[in-house]
């Protein structure tokens, strides 16, 4: 117990520095609430008062401009942007130019074609949690979807334009996406 680093109790404790001051609404205490959503700071007269504030700030960052870059659509400065996905950058004439930056512009130079529709490639997304799967690009057509990284290979047993990779206890595999088919093969 000698060994605990106060390091790790610093982090809220500009939080509970301010949790004995006194309500801007009604002038009562303020103090430390919980909720399904985590810690909040109250008033303790709640049911007259309603005065709540977040237990941690979290720093906002501000629209910065980014110096001697162009919109390849219109031709307006780009800016570092932060929306509801987290930080990206975006054309600064906004509701006239919707351009956004990918996060990895460089493409693969072995994209994977969609055995589905055959027109369009597999990429790689991740969902609003932040799970990943590969998906189509020419979604709203096409549905194709697959949970692991594809590999461009064709099914032996059923002809399917591509296998998957998983991961398992028993190592890597190569398998067929289709429910239908069981072909299976260690890496």
């Amino acid at each position: 117990m000698s060994k605990i680093d106060d390091q790790l109790f610093s982090s809220h404790e500009h939080a509970l520095k301010k949790e004995y001051e006194l309500c801007p609404k009604c002038g009562s205490e303020l103090s430390v609430r919980h909720s399904k959503h985590g810690g909040f700071i109250g008033c303790n007269s709640y049911p007259v008062c309603d005065y709540i504030r977040p237990l941690v700030q979290h720093e906002s960052i501000e629209t910065q401009v980014i110096p001697g870059s162009n919109c390849p659509e219109c031709g307006h400065e780009l800016a570092v942007k932060s929306g509801r996905f987290g930080i990206f950058i975006g054309c600064t004439n906004y509701p006239d130019c919707k351009h956004i930056e990918k996060h990895d512009q460089e493409e693969p130079e072995d994209q994977i074609a969609c055995p589905s529709c055959k027109s369009g490639k597999v990429e790689h997304r991740t969902n609003r949690f932040g799970k990943s799967f590969y998906a189509c690009s020419g979604y709203p057509k096409c549905k194709f979807l697959v949970n692991y990284p594809p590999v461009a290979e064709e099914c032996p047993e059923c002809g399917f334009g591509i296998l998957v990779e998983r991961k398992g206890a028993a190592g890597s595999r190569l398998e067929c996406p289709k429910k239908t088919c069981k072909y299976k093969r260690p890496i």
